[in-house]
């Protein structure tokens, strides 16, 4: 059962920075983006460390961020591995074992604020950042990616078009960040100054608005073959979101699966993973 503070801590929120609006509408744009990027939990847990030091490779300098990365040594060619929100490395250590069976190369790296990168805040500019510093630096022929991560790695090749990556895989990645802001507005029961004011600070600092930072848009101008897995009871990024990317990708391949759930870590998504980056179908 949660805290009572637990509970009841996104209406304190809300009506924090509703009240802030008042006083001054900018910094409560501020302070509401910098909550909604706060990362709360993602590092490296006792039980993940055995593992993941196993492959610990250097610490990359990316916007002043500490980057941790690993290194899964493979003839083949290389892969590199993106996680989601609140995640880290760890998570790829099943689809890890079956890359290693056909001798990949494998590449992984924590986001900011994650796994053992430094920093406390997180957003998919930020993280988008670092993964083109990723594939510039090792080259990688594909690119696989959970979550938000998906969402990084189209925006990051809508960028950056011209890259090695031929290959996109995406697993259960979100669309539009309006829907995901639309989320935290009622999670918080935010009210509408709050919402103009978030949506003026993330245009200046990034400029784009809400409504246009979308992945389905991204899509359209990939390059690159691309596979979507998604779970159609996906309860954490709406199944349509993918299948809108989809419609929008010329050359991707969408797989819908029931029951396997947001994480899709199963032995069947990790096979048709490795049997998309061999064949390409």
């Amino acid at each position: 059962m949660p805290s009572p503070l637990k509970k009841y801590l996104p209406v304190l929120y809300g009506t924090y920075f509703n009240t802030l609006s008042y006083i001054s509408r900018p910094y409560a744009g501020k302070r509401a983006f910098d909550t909604f990027s706060k990362v709360r939990k993602g590092r490296v847990l006792p039980q993940q460390e055995g593992y993941l030091d196993q492959a610990r490779d250097q610490r990359e300098r990316v916007c002043g961020y500490d980057i941790q990365t690993y290194h899964w040594k493979g003839s083949r060619d290389t892969v590199l591995l993106v996680h989601g929100w609140e995640s880290n490395s760890y998570r790829w250590r099943h689809l890890i074992r079956h890359l290693q069976e056909h001798d990949f190369d494998i590449r992984a790296f924590d986001a900011p604020g994650h796994g053992l990168s430094s920093g406390r805040y997180f957003h998919v500019p930020l993280y988008s950042e670092c993964l083109l510093h990723m594939v510039q630096k090792h080259r990688p022929s594909h690119v696989v990616a959970h979550s938000v991560g998906g969402m990084t790695a189209l925006y990051a090749h809508y960028r950056e078009p011209a890259s090695s990556v031929e290959q996109i895989v995406t697993i259960g990645s979100p669309s539009e960040f309006q829907e995901i802001m639309e989320h935290y507005r009622r999670l918080l029961g935010l009210n509408p100054r709050v919402m103009q004011a978030l949506d003026d600070y993330v245009k200046g600092r990034f400029g784009f608005r809400l409504q246009e930072f979308s992945a389905s848009a991204f899509a359209q101008t990939l390059r690159q073959k691309g596979l979507l897995l998604h779970d159609i009871h996906d309860s954490v990024a709406p199944f349509h979101a993918s299948r809108k990317i989809h419609e929008r990708w010329r050359d991707s391949i969408l797989v819908a699966t029931e029951g396997l759930g947001h994480s899709m870590q199963q032995e069947a998504v990790n096979k048709r993973i490795v049997d998309f980056l061999i064949s390409g179908k």
